[in-house]
């Protein structure tokens, strides 16, 4: 069993669809990301009729590594719905998904993400996001001094 299959049998755990109140859908999205250290965290969408409000997958995942374990930089993706990605956009992380991502370190634009789950064709968040307007930023801040 290869990395991108744990991952993905760990994401698939969290996918059961359910209507939680009459204004909130959860579990319809579902994501497991494999951080720097190796380990595996899940997440799931937490959809709202008030958008603002909307979680998605990615970013619940993201937020667990953080939460649990203090670590930003994440090594591989995969974000899906019913199947894994199949190509042509799916199991892409939305732009303010992307956004997140990079913000949450510059390591991660070299993380790689799932584009088509059978062929195991990947692709980074840094091609994603080309010209990252936060990397001056990054570059010169003192947080790591």
């Amino acid at each position: 069993m290869d990395i991108w299959e744990k991952l993905y049998l760990k994401a698939k755990e969290q996918y059961h669809p359910q209507e939680v109140t009459p204004f909130i859908y959860a579990h319809g999205v579902v994501c497991a990301i494999e951080a720097k250290n190796g380990e595996i965290y899940t997440g799931f969408c937490i959809e709202s009729c008030c958008d603002v409000v909307t979680l998605c997958a990615e970013r619940v995942a993201a937020l667990n590594m953080y939460v649990n374990s203090g670590q930003t930089v994440i090594k591989r993706l995969i974000a899906f719905r019913d199947k894994p990605p199949y190509g042509g956009g799916s199991g892409m992380p939305c732009g303010a998904c992307r956004e997140f991502l990079m913000q949450l370190s510059l390591e991660n634009k070299d993380m790689e993400i799932m584009v088509d789950y059978d062929k195991r064709e990947t692709i980074t968040l840094g091609e994603l996001v080309p010209m990252w307007w936060g990397e001056e930023r990054y570059n010169n801040s003192k947080i790591d001094e």
